[in-house]
């Protein structure tokens, strides 16, 4: 498994590999990532870790409510080949919003049983 760092005040997501560092760099734009540009080198190319990284990224975008928009053309192609991974933050909020609203948090934990 690899293991992505993520430096927020830097704006930028690592991946150390046998000594290789990759790279994700963004900018926060009001409410929106922009990822800038995403770099791995050749030596530890072809493993995923560029997926990995902007998987981090969308996840932490997911997690603070930001939008994403990509200027970094593997990481707009990423996007565009795994819808799923943008969509999910967006279907995660609603199916919180839902169960939010379906399971308050005051009701008791005997509601909805039969007796």
């Amino acid at each position: 498994m690899i293991e992505v760092r993520h430096d927020a005040s830097a704006h930028r997501f690592t991946a150390e590999v046998e000594g290789q560092r990759a790279v994700l760099e963004y900018e926060i734009v009001g409410d929106t990532m922009i990822i800038t540009h995403t770099g791995v080198p050749a030596a530890i190319g072809g493993r995923g870790i560029a997926g990995e990284l902007v998987r981090a990224a969308l996840d932490t975008a997911r997690t603070a409510g930001w939008q994403v928009h990509s200027v970094c053309s593997y990481a707009a192609a990423f996007i565009a080949k795994h819808p799923d991974a943008a969509a999910r933050a967006h279907v995660d909020e609603l199916l919180d919003e839902s169960l939010e609203e379906s399971f308050p948090a005051s009701d008791s934990p005997s509601v909805g049983r039969s007796s």
